[in-house]
Formats: structure tokens, C-alpha cells, sequence
């Protein structure tokens, strides 16, 4: 009777242990774009596949399950600059939260420029989640963006994870030393020269 019992028992632990597992699916397009899904590929396509865990736990080479699938459906890039004390509010809270992210870095016109492709406004950091946008930190207004798109409440990465590095937000923008063009949209004066912003913020831009 007791061994019974005991089998029992550890053929429901096993099933348990099994429920939380989910399979994560990445595989590559014709355009080289990678996609992750829940769901295999059609037949024929060449698919890389990894298990990771449940919301119960981490897997040791990837991302819980909820987290993972946020991450694809709504990645999370924060533009910042030097010398902000806002950026280094929200860049904590992303941290903090357990929310991966890329970082943008705005220095130059060239980065400018390309931030104004994605914001009309003039107020950094600007917090992009999927295809919504924040501009200016707000804890609860980033919060709120962040949970609407399924990121989880508290920190669930491996305490191995790390963020990438913050890089330019326009890649190969021009080295110190050389010309840039004004930015697009930004203040100028009558000689078409950017005007410096107010405090440490980037031309065009406050904090």
C-alpha cells in the first residue's frame, strides 16, 4: 500500500514538473528575420529549438516563457543621453523590474536624427514597447505600457542575464572631430546651426 502511495506521488510530481515546461520555437525567414513561437514551423524549415520554462522558473539557457514571448511580440528600446537624471530613473526601473531591453545612446545629429524618425517630441528618455511609445519618464505611466504588453510584474530573468550595451542610436553616426548636418527638426539658428539645449540634454531636446 505505501509503495503504491509512493509511486503515486512521484508520477504526479513528474507530471507537474512536466506541465510548467513549454516549447520555444525560433526559425528564420527567406528575410533572414528570426521569429519565436509556441507552435512549430511548417514542415520543411529548418527550426532551432530550445525548452524553456514556465512562469515556475528559469531555464538555464533562456529566458522564462512569459517573459520570452513579451520580448518577441513587444522588444523594449530606451533612448537616453548623458547626464540625465530621468534616463537613469527609467534605465533603474527597466533593470530593477527585470525588463530586457536595448539602450540607445542620443549624442550626436546623426542620433538625433534618427530619434525624431520614431518621436515628434522633444523630451528624453524616450521608452518604445512594441509599437507604443513613452516619452519622458513616468514610472507609472512605463509600468502600465510594460504590463498592457505582457512583461511580468516582478523579476523573473536568470540571474545571469545581462542587457546588451548601449549603443549609438544612429550606427555609424560621425566620429568626434568631423561635420554633421543639423538635426531634423532641431532648433537653429539663422546660420542653420543647431542650438545648444538647456542644461546637458542634446540639441532640440530637454529633460
Amino acid at each position: 500500500m505505501k509503495v503504491g502511495m509512493k509511486f503515486a506521488a512521484m508520477f504526479f510530481l513528474l507530471m507537474s514538473a512536466a506541465s510548467v515546461q513549454a516549447q520555444l520555437y525560433k526559425s528564420t525567414g527567406p528575410d533572414g528575420k528570426v521569429t519565436y513561437s509556441d507552435t512549430p514551423p511548417a514542415a520543411g524549415k529548418a527550426i532551432a529549438q530550445k525548452t524553456v520554462a514556465g512562469s515556475g522558473g528559469d531555464s538555464s539557457d533562456g529566458l522564462p516563457y512569459e517573459l520570452a514571448l513579451a520580448v518577441k511580440n513587444h522588444p523594449v528600446t530606451l533612448y537616453s543621453a548623458e547626464k540625465c537624471i530621468p534616463c537613469d530613473d527609467g534605465r533603474k526601473m527597466l533593470n530593477e523590474r527585470g525588463i530586457p531591453f536595448s539602450e540607445k545612446t542620443v549624442k550626436s545629429n546623426e542620433d538625433i536624427a534618427a530619434l525624431h524618425k520614431i518621436t515628434k517630441g522633444d523630451q528624453l528618455p524616450v521608452l518604445t514597447v512594441g509599437g507604443n511609445q513613452e516619452s519622458a519618464f513616468s514610472a507609472a505611466a512605463w509600468g502600465t505600457a510594460l504590463t498592457a504588453a505582457g512583461y511580468p510584474e516582478s523579476n523573473r530573468l536568470p540571474k545571469t542575464y545581462r542587457n546588451a550595451a548601449p549603443v549609438a542610436a544612429a550606427p555609424g553616426a560621425a566620429s568626434p572631430g568631423k561635420s554633421a548636418a543639423p538635426a531634423i527638426g532641431s532648433t537653429t539658428n539663422n546660420n542653420g546651426d543647431a542650438l545648444p539645449a538647456a542644461g546637458n540634454a542634446p540639441p532640440g531636446f530637454r529633460f
